[in-house]
């Protein structure tokens, strides 16, 4: 089951509190954005990449992409002003009956997870990877505890999350035409009524977006080099 993937990096990513677009952060000598584009660019069942980018970085991204020897780079699409946008940008670009959308700055997606995601996508229309929510969580309001949500069905949502090309497509036009931003795109699909399955991923599949994160980023590489 084939697919395209569009991934976000246009982002400059303030939390980071780095000097440049966090994508070209160096995980073991190698930009986080090469970690991430280098899961897709070995499966066999992904025919293609859409990079969404800045336009002002693109002479960088090009570069990068010739100097790791990426192949599977369909196109650089500019991004938008929001990551909504810039997906929408991706998505106009994207040819196969499935696509996934996966955030460039989490680079430890497994491909047998990917696996998953895109059979449940082919069979019904979309899906997103999630895992249980393991901490109590609580609701505040001014500092003060307001309640305990039960946690028995909250789940932290990563991505990749995938979707019918032409459905997510006309989620993000009516999202549009209604001046209506989402959290992720699963929420747009959400809003137009479509059903959402989740594929149970990893805490591994972490997103690269605060200094801290690095230092568990560089732990997950440390563990994977030892299985």
């Amino acid at each position: 089951m084939n697919y395209e993937v569009i991934i976000p990096a246009a982002g400059q990513g303030k939390r980071m509190k780095a000097d440049k677009n966090k994508q070209f952060i160096e995980l073991e000598g190698k930009p986080v954005i090469v970690h991430t584009l280098t899961v897709f660019e070995k499966d066999p069942a992904c025919t293609g990449i859409l990079l969404v980018i800045n336009p002002d970085e693109r002479a960088l991204f090009e570069e990068m992409a010739a100097r790791s020897g990426l192949t599977k780079i369909k196109k650089m699409v500019s991004g938008g002003n929001e990551r909504q946008h810039s997906v929408y940008n991706g998505l106009k670009a994207a040819a196969s009956d499935v696509v996934l959308v996966h955030d460039g700055a989490r680079p430890f997606i497994k491909k047998h997870v990917i696996s998953k995601l895109v059979k449940a996508a082919y069979e019904d229309g979309a899906a997103t990877v999630a895992v249980p929510v393991k901490d109590t969580i609580k609701r505040v309001l001014n500092s003060e505890v307001i309640e305990t949500v039960e946690r028995s069905s909250l789940w932290a949502v990563q991505t990749p999350q995938a979707f019918r090309l032409s459905d997510i497509l006309a989620a993000h036009k009516e999202a549009s035409a209604a001046a209506f931003l989402g959290t992720d795109d699963a929420s747009l699909m959400e809003r137009s009524g479509h059903k959402v399955l989740v594929i149970e991923g990893d805490y591994t599949n972490i997103k690269l977006t605060t200094p801290d994160d690095l230092l568990m980023a560089k732990a997950i590489l440390e563990s994977e080099r030892g299985e």
